[in-house]
């Protein structure tokens, strides 16, 4: 397993929504610990660290509000959980950004319809038809995750692995059934992504029950290859690594991508019931429907 340790953390805080407290510890590895926020400052320091990722790294184009404040925020921070990773230590430069245990590394936002359909919905519902396929699946939960950004020095295996632990922790602290979210191509030019476009079309699109398109007006093709022409090698070697690890799972991709030109980035529906996830992966991450706090 890749958790050594499952708990709250000492401070404690307010109990959380149905039950888990803000700071609950949802995984560690070496010097790395993934936890949920607890409170505004944490909150505060994951819209600085997704500005500096989003905005100064990737070239989104932030409003005035943003460049003033120097932190991507929207009206779903104050509803959602997020998913922090904080690597403990002193500090070792000065532009660090720092949380009460440590330098915050990564961050990743998450959504619980129970939520959701308390406070307007998803944000997936901007760019994608996601109404249908909730309604067709009205007996099953679903989990939002969004915001998903981790510092150019931590994009290793060791950090995407933990953040996908302390998801998947949360998914069966909760007993969540599917997650969706949007992922994303760097870039808004189709073209420059036709074949990783193309090779998901082809290779991950869902059975009629799970089908999802993106919203009329906003719609591009994927699959504008022909399979010939489609090397899979390739194709994974130039996804990023989080649309990568998402299709070792097992997950659907949408129809269609969305150009989002805010974010300078091309987006495109990932759908993972948990039980399409591959069997193989619950040895190392642990079982679903398993309650984490009772493992060793």
């Amino acid at each position: 397993m890749a958790v050594h340790s499952l708990a709250p953390r000492p401070r404690g805080g307010a109990p959380g929504r149905d039950g888990i407290d803000p700071g609950f510890v949802l995984g560690t590895k070496a010097d790395l610990t993934v936890r949920l926020a607890d409170g505004a400052a944490d909150i505060d320091a994951a819209q600085h660290l997704r500005y500096r990722v989003f905005y100064e790294e990737l070239e989104a184009k932030p409003d005035a509000k943003a460049l003033a404040s120097r932190r991507d925020a929207d009206r779903y921070d104050a509803i959602c959980d997020h998913l922090l990773v904080v690597r403990k230590g002193a500090a070792v430069g000065p532009d660090e950004i720092r949380v009460e245990d440590g330098e915050l590394v990564g961050t990743y936002r998450l959504l619980r319809q129970s939520v959701a359909e308390h406070s307007g919905g998803f944000y997936t519902q901007d760019e994608f038809d996601i109404a249908p396929l909730i309604k067709r699946h009205s007996g099953l939960k679903f989990l939002e995750l969004g915001r998903s950004c981790v510092l150019k020095p931590y994009r290793t295996k060791p950090v995407v692995e933990l953040l996908w632990q302390g998801i998947w922790n949360y998914v069966r602290l909760y007993d969540l059934d599917v997650m969706l979210g949007c992922a994303s191509l760097e870039g808004t030019d189709p073209a420059h992504h036709a074949m990783a476009l193309s090779f998901m079309a082809q290779n991950s699109a869902p059975p009629p029950e799970w089908q999802v398109s993106a919203l009329p007006g906003r719609k591009v093709e994927m699959n504008v290859l022909p399979p010939a022409k489609v090397d899979a090698k390739r194709a994974l070697r130039i996804l990023p690594p989080l649309i990568k690890g998402y299709l070792r799972l097992g997950c659907y991709i949408g129809d269609g991508a969305v150009v989002d030109h805010q974010f300078n980035t091309i987006d495109v529906l990932i759908i993972l019931p948990i039980s399409a996830i591959n069997p193989r992966y619950f040895s190392y991450f642990g079982q679903p429907g398993e309650n984490p706090l009772t493992q060793s």
